[in-house]
């Protein structure tokens, strides 16, 4: 059976320097599945996308502002990755503070490669169980997360993945998340 996430909307937090298929990816099985996907970002107009960290590969289109956004207009977050672009949100308030509200608010949040960045920015990720790509493992046990090194973490509203080749499992964690079907042992207890 499909998926139906019809009415769910999922904002999608993003900045220049956005790693392409971290966006791209999940934001097509969102789409497939119903959901409406909205790119939110620091400054408006367009976002500049790159493939393996160095190389343009086009633009994205911004729908909004992170400033002006709010967090009960959304059903879940997504951090897509990329070095560049987590940087970039990570010193900015309002983009902090907005991932900040969306994990205290039980939402699904989703971050992916170097998106747990700005999940320690807004100091959602201790004691979490977290991974990433691997060059940002140590910030994430400094910040107090437990980090494992797995294609797909589930840790209550957080799910996390280590890199585009996780891209399949990570979009089907998020999808599964929106559904209500994803049950972690944490939930369980």
């Amino acid at each position: 059976m499909a998926a139906d996430l019809q009415g769910k909307r999922v904002v999608i937090l993003a900045a220049d320097g956005v790693e392409r298929v971290e966006l791209e990816q999940p934001r097509e099985v969102l789409d497939k599945a119903g959901a409406r996907t909205e790119v939110l970002s620091v400054d408006e107009g367009e976002i500049q996308a790159r493939e393996n960290d160095l190389d343009p590969v086009g633009t994205f289109a911004v729908d909004g502002l992170v400033a002006e956004a709010s967090v009960a207009d959304y059903d879940a977050l997504l951090l897509p990755g990329g070095t560049v672009n987590p940087d970039k949100l990570r010193v900015d308030e309002d983009a902090v503070a907005f991932v900040r509200d969306f994990v205290e608010s039980g939402k699904p949040v989703a971050a992916i490669c170097h998106g747990p960045w700005t999940l320690i920015e807004a100091g959602v990720a201790t004691g979490r169980t977290l991974t990433s790509f691997p060059s940002i493992r140590t910030d994430l046990r400094n910040a107090g997360a437990n980090v494992v090194d797995e294609e797909v973490v589930v840790d209550k509203n957080l799910i996390t993945s280590r890199s585009p080749e996780d891209l399949p499992a990570f979009s089907a964690a998020i999808v599964s998340h929106l559904e209500g079907t994803t049950t972690t042992d944490e939930e369980k207890s």
